[in-house]
This record gives structure tokens, C-alpha cells and sequence, in this order.
């Protein structure tokens, strides 16, 4: 079954995420791949990118809502 997507998505650039989220350029690209010297920086839960042209990429809004709210919750179950 093929998979069936919002016809309202919004894709967000780097600058987009980096507001909403707060971190740096350095930090989202060090979250989404695993380096053997910092492997805390790494997170398998932080959303991937979309190819949106040839040297361009973007996020789904929904997904890094989504990826949010998931750190607020762990944040308020840790305190």
C-alpha cells in the first residue's frame, strides 16, 4: 500500500529549522549522522532531510514538530 501524505505539507530550509528548533547549522548535520569521536551528538530520532532540487534539502514541518515535542516530553519526564 502506497503511502498516503498530507496535501498540506510544508517543507522547512535549514534556516527554518535552525529557528524553530534552536540549534546550530554544525548541530542538525551532527545529529543526523554517527561520528566515532562525538557519537553523543548523534540522534537516529531527529528527522532526515528531503531532496528538494539538486544541492537543495529541506525538512517536513510535521516532522520536526513532531521531533519537538518528543524532546519537550523527555525533557519533562527527566525533571
Amino acid at each position: 500500500m502506497a503511502a498516503q501524505f498530507n496535501s498540506a505539507l510544508t517543507i522547512l530550509r535549514r534556516k527554518q529549522v535552525e529557528a524553530r528548533t534552536g540549534l546550530s547549522r554544525s548541530t542538525i548535520y551532527a545529529k543526523l549522522r554517527c561520528n566515532p569521536k562525538r557519537p553523543s551528538d548523534y540522534d537516529p530520532t531527529f528527522p532526515k532531510p528531503v531532496s528538494v532540487g539538486a544541492k537543495a534539502v529541506g525538512w517536513i514541518e510535521a516532522e520536526i514538530d513532531a521531533w519537538l515535542t518528543a524532546q519537550i516530553e523527555k525533557s519533562r519526564k527527566a525533571a
